[in-house]
């Protein structure tokens, strides 16, 4: 068996283990959905390569606004992480990015690298949308407490959308 072949088996196997709702389109690509909640669901791409597995995983669309707080934020965040990075697409959309040799890919490492991905993305959600969408959320906010909707999934911004400040 190749090392392709073992890191595609462990990469099988992680997932099935960990029971994370994947398919996998071809051979050795996988497309996974993984829980979170601030960010309610976190989609990776995993690929096994000839040399590596690379990871990607969608974070949030490109920001309206602030890019130059965001993107100094996702830097600051990049010193501070393992396996994974913040990184930009062509449409300026915000992805971990991740790239294991395929040595490397253990089941246990695969347990690693999607904790890793699911918890940065999860922790990191709040304060994108808020650096990066300020405007937007704070027009959804004053158009649903004026008509009397649910405000319920911006209650993480409730702080400084009360105050009017951010």
């Amino acid at each position: 068996m190749s090392s392709r072949d073992d890191a595609v088996a462990a990469l099988r196997t992680a997932l099935r283990d960990n029971h994370l709702a994947h398919s996998e389109p071809r051979d050795g690509v996988f497309d996974v959905v993984l829980p979170g909640e601030r960010k309610l669901q976190t989609l990776c791409r995993i690929e096994a390569g000839d040399h590596a597995v690379a990871l990607h995983a969608f974070v949030a669309r490109n920001p309206d606004e602030n890019h130059a707080a965001v993107y100094r934020w996702l830097l600051e965040r990049n010193m501070k992480m393992y396996a994974v990075a913040f990184a930009l697409d062509h449409a300026g959309d915000i992805y971990l990015d991740g790239r294991l040799p395929l040595h490397a890919v253990t089941v246990d490492e695969v347990d690693r690298l999607l904790g890793s991905v699911l918890s940065y993305a999860d922790e990191s959600f709040n304060a994108i949308l808020e650096l990066g969408f300020t405007s937007s959320i704070r027009k959804e906010w004053e158009w649903r407490t004026t008509r009397g909707e649910s405000t319920r999934n911006l209650e993480a911004f409730r702080g400084w959308l009360e105050r009017g400040t951010s």
